[in-house]
């Protein structure tokens, strides 16, 4: 199975000179991942590498289709928190 990355990406260049297969291409609107060069990092890395740089949460998805950098795994703060989160921050 090969990632996929999504609407919601914002072409920052971060995750594709980490890729280890080179499996990402420029693309517009986002960038996309080629399906038959993507090896998910494995046997070169614990971590995919373009989630592990991606500073979008939930744009770059596993083969079920789920975000492999899901919402909160960045921040720390899970999605439920995030709102008051953001209240708080805005209040100071």
């Amino acid at each position: 199975m090969a990632f996929e990355i999504i609407e919601g990406c914002v072409n920052c260049w971060a995750c594709l000179p980490l890729c280890p297969s080179e499996a990402i291409r420029e693309a517009r609107p986002h960038f996309l991942i080629d399906a038959g060069a993507c090896t998910e990092c494995e046997g070169d890395f614990a971590h995919p590498q373009c989630a592990s740089i991606c500073p979008i949460e939930g744009v770059i998805l596993n083969g079920a289709g789920e975000p492999v950098n899901p919402p909160g795994s960045l921040s720390g703060i899970p999605p439920g928190r995030l709102a008051a989160v953001c209240a708080e921050i805005q209040a100071r």
